[in-house]
């Protein structure tokens, strides 16, 4: 049996849009391992992240974590998932095939929790949308 591809999403903070791409990865794709890391990790989870992934049934148990942490692991591929990331992205995260693709962050927008509720669905919804391109890597795609 082949091992599943490895693939980190890299944030600022590792609260929302990373942890929410990990978790999706995992729960969706079994032919991958999917991390999540920030170059400036909050320390935290956003709860919201968590509330909308339970409404597709993910039931994440994330944490916040540096990029540091992922130093010597081997990866297929790094997708950054904020444009700060992207220019913060550190050198050494090995051979990996690079991606960028930058979602908004939904705790800019403000407003009362349901108006919060409904920018954390349209970020994870974009998400969704957008792995199934992210993950095709052309030669990662073949067993290892």
């Amino acid at each position: 049996m082949a091992q599943p591809r490895r693939v980190l999403f890299l944030c600022v903070g590792n609260s929302v849009r990373s942890q929410m791409a990990e978790a999706i990865v995992n729960a969706r794709y079994p032919g991958w391992q999917a991390f999540s890391a920030g170059v400036r990790p909050t320390g935290t989870v956003h709860p919201m992240a968590l509330k909308v992934l339970r409404e597709l049934a993910i039931h994440h148990k994330g944490r916040s974590k540096s990029a540091d942490e992922f130093r010597d692991l081997e990866l297929d591929l790094i997708v950054t998932v904020c444009d700060e990331a992207r220019e913060e992205c550190p050198v050494w995260l090995g051979k990996g095939v690079r991606k960028h693709q930058s979602f908004r962050d939904p705790t800019e927008r403000g407003g009362t929790e349901e108006q919060m509720r409904w920018a954390f669905r349209e970020v994870r919804d974009q998400i969704v949308k957008a792995l199934p391109k992210l993950l095709d890597t052309g030669s990662a795609q073949t067993p290892r």
